[in-house]
C-alpha cells in the first residue's frame, strides 16, 4: 500500500474544496490535470455540466461561483486506490451554496469519483470528477425571515 500516495491525494481533494470554495482560481486550476475529465451538475443547475480541459472548468467555476455566491464543501470517507501513477478515489461530500442576491439556500450531499494521475512534475492532480447527488435541497429565505447574514467574506460590509 503506497501510503504516502494516499495521503498526497487526500490532502490535493482537500485543497480543491478549500480553492473552490476561497474563490483561488489559480490554486484551484493546479488541483486540476490540464486534460481533466469533469462532470457537473446539479437539479438547481439543470442540465448536466461536461468539461475536458482545466481552463474550461477554471472558467466555469469563477464565472458561475463568484463574490456574489458563497459555497463551503466538507469531504469525508475517502476511499482512494493507488496504481502506480494513477489512482482512484471516492469520497463523501456536504456542500452548501448561499446565494444572498436571490435569498436563496441550496444544501447537499453525495458521492465524488475521482481518479487521479502523478504529473511529470511529480504532483498528483485531479484527472477526472464527477459526483451522484443523494439529495439537494432548496429553502428560500423569503421563507425564513429571521434568516439575516451577519459574515460573509465576499460582502465588505459583513467580512470580518
Amino acid at each position: 500500500m503506497d501510503l504516502a500516495s494516499i495521503e498526497e491525494i487526500r490532502q490535493l481533494k482537500y485543497r480543491y474544496f478549500r480553492t473552490l470554495d476561497l474563490k483561488l482560481w489559480d490554486e484551484f486550476g493546479d488541483c486540476l490535470a490540464v486534460d481533466v475529465r469533469a462532470e457537473y451538475g446539479t437539479q438547481a443547475m439543470g442540465e448536466p455540466l461536461h468539461y475536458t480541459s482545466r481552463a474550461d472548468v477554471v472558467d466555469f467555476m469563477s464565472k458561475n461561483l463568484g463574490p456574489g455566491i458563497i459555497t463551503i464543501h466538507i469531504a469525508n470517507h475517502p476511499e482512494i486506490d493507488v496504481d502506480g501513477d494513477t489512482a482512484t478515489g471516492s469520497w463523501a461530500f456536504e456542500d452548501t451554496v448561499i446565494v444572498p442576491d436571490f435569498k436563496m439556500i441550496i444544501r447537499g450531499g453525495g458521492y465524488y469519483l475521482d481518479s487521479y494521475r502523478k504529473d511529470s512534475d511529480g504532483r498528483w492532480r485531479i484527472s477526472g470528477t464527477s459526483y451522484e447527488r443523494i439529495y439537494e435541497a432548496m429553502t428560500s429565505l423569503d421563507d425564513t425571515p429571521s434568516f439575516k447574514l451577519i459574515a460573509n467574506r465576499w460582502d465588505p460590509d459583513l467580512k470580518h
